[in-house]
């Protein structure tokens, strides 16, 4: 047995009704999104380069070892600034690794 209307008339009344109350509920969803966004607290980026190339010592010679966004923290010390392009040349080419803590490969568009 169903719980719906068997006439067209007061169907489409019904789907009228539930469109409506659709669109009143994902107006209500985006007014909640939007302050709860405004909510949040923004990561600040540090001053410095957007991204950087983090180098392993190998024998007494500085060897690449993967790019990092800027201000990742397990970059290290031993450091090279970035450009963007510099950076999506780096690891497009496959030359080293994207860190895997601050996925620079997804800030610079490189995931598909």
């Amino acid at each position: 047995m169903s719980e719906l209307p068997p006439d067209l008339p007061r169907l489409r009344t019904l789907e009228t009704w539930l469109t409506v109350s659709l669109e009143r509920v994902r107006a209500r969803i985006a007014e909640v999104e939007t302050r709860e966004a405004a909510l949040r607290p923004v990561r600040q980026r540090r001053e410095g380069p957007g991204w950087v190339l983090s180098y392993l010592r190998e024998q007494g010679r500085r060897v690449p070892d993967s790019v990092h966004i800027g201000d990742c923290s397990m970059a290290g010390k031993n450091i090279g600034p970035l450009t963007r392009e510099e950076a999506r040349q780096i690891l497009h080419a496959g030359q080293v690794q994207a860190c895997a803590i601050c996925r620079p490969d997804s800030d610079l568009g490189l995931l598909g």
